[in-house]
């Protein structure tokens, strides 16, 4: 890879974790400020449908891009994103950071299983290695029956679980919608499942010093998905799947710095056996597909 695509890889990165440390960060700040989960994602979906609308006003041409040829699976995907995504943002106030986003990482794991049973795709020794590698890597960080577990672990793993139907499900959509149809409608389903369980009079008692959060929570969540496709396109899989790792040092520092969380070495050391699992897989995944590609009948 040439300096500069490496430079927007690492920009655009820096950019994902920031977005999502700011995401979290909010969310405690809100829910400490008399929100509601069902209103802190409100927030959230409200400001990126307001500025994906406000796209479409600005260019209507774009309009065409969100007709939807399968609403059906458009409304299953965001049902379950919708909830694990509550049950993410529940865990972030009752565990430390680190712990939320290093056993969110068990998503891949998941994921393989699932495009097993699902997608009908091989699994291979790498695949089982990352499913065996989150699972030594979620024991490290729990450590059941040397402490105890607290129940909003469990929270996590099913927001994984339901991260990683989500992937399988977009994957399946992106054979017939436009990314920005399915991020379209992401905002338009997920957007009245909040307001159901909302106090719109929560909204407007907002005191002074959560209106910044309120704002971050929004902007958070759209930039956090738009760097983060922009770093894939910038550069291979390879490269920012370990940069995006780099969440959870992050977020361990945020946690010590802001809210006095000690910095637990079984968290770290279980995420990076989780971390070691997904990059094996990573690789392995790469070498099979550029092994593909030389195979006599493919352009070299």
């Amino acid at each position: 890879m040439n300096p500069s695509k490496l430079v927007r890889v690492i920009l655009w990165m820096v950019g994902a974790l920031l977005s999502f440390s700011m995401m979290a960060v909010s969310i405690r700040q809100l829910s400490g400020g008399g929100l509601s989960i069902f209103e802190i994602l409100a927030i959230r979906s409200g400001v990126a449908l307001l500025v994906l609308l406000i796209l479409l006003a600005a260019r209507p041409e774009l309009r065409v891009l969100t007709r939807p040829h399968r609403l059906a699976l458009h409304t299953f995907r965001n049902v379950v994103h919708y909830i694990a995504q509550f049950a993410w943002a529940t865990s972030l106030t009752m565990l430390p950071l680190a712990m939320v986003f290093a056993l969110e990482f068990t998503m891949p794991a998941w994921t393989a299983l699932l495009a097993v049973w699902i997608l009908s795709e091989k699994m291979t020794v790498s695949r089982i290695g990352v499913v065996v590698f989150g699972l030594i890597g979620v024991l490290v960080i729990l450590r059941p029956g040397l402490t105890d577990v607290n129940p909003a672990a469990m929270l996590v793993l099913g927001a994984a679980f339901g991260y990683a139907v989500i992937m399988i499900a977009t994957k399946q959509l992106t054979s017939t919608e436009s990314t920005f149809a399915i991020i379209f409608w992401m905002a338009v389903i997920q957007f009245p499942l909040s307001l159901l369980g909302s106090n719109p009079a929560n909204f407007l008692s907002l005191a002074p010093s959560h209106i910044l959060p309120a704002i971050a929570v929004g902007v958070g969540g759209l930039t956090s998905h738009y760097c983060l496709s922009n770093a894939f396109r910038a550069g291979d899989a390879t490269l920012v799947v370990p940069l995006d790792f780099m969440r959870i040092p992050l977020i361990a520092v945020v946690g010590w710095a802001f809210y006095g969380e000690r910095l637990d070495i079984f968290v770290l050391l279980g995420a990076l056996i989780i971390i070691a699992g997904v990059i094996w897989n990573l690789r392995s995944e790469h070498a099979r597909a550029r092994d593909s590609l030389a195979q006599p009948g493919f352009p070299d």
